[in-house]
């Protein structure tokens, strides 16, 4: 069955920086349309960034919260996925959520990291 394991988060201070991962296993990761979602206290889950297959250019879109700020790869080879977040703001705390869309049409979640930004 398709796992998802979601690691790197933690508390940082305004303006610093952290790595998320996903890790990836039981699914055929390559061919995976993968995401970053995040879900901030009392509020809905958002979509963070997006990344494609290598056959779509591996083509990416951000939230406009987080564009210039955050860059989301992949590792197929490794089966891994990353949020490397920059700049962090207050409003970016939130549970980080590893997303995976399988091209016939399951879809799968990592059970969340948590960021925490402090002033």
């Amino acid at each position: 069955h398709v796992q998802l394991v979601e690691s790197g988060g933690g508390l940082v201070q305004a303006g610093g920086s952290l790595r998320l991962s996903c890790e990836a296993s039981g699914t055929i990761f390559e061919r995976n349309d993968m995401a970053w979602y995040r879900q901030a206290p009392g509020k809905q889950r958002e979509l963070v960034a997006r990344i494609g297959v290598f056959g779509a250019g591996f083509h990416t879109s951000y939230a406009d919260s987080v564009k210039g700020r955050f860059t989301i790869s992949r590792d197929d080879a490794r089966s891994l996925m990353y949020l490397q977040m920059q700049s962090l703001k207050l409003e970016d705390t939130a549970n980080y959520y590893c997303r995976c869309r399988e091209p016939w049409g399951g879809e799968f979640w990592g059970q969340g990291t948590q960021v925490t930004v402090s002033s």
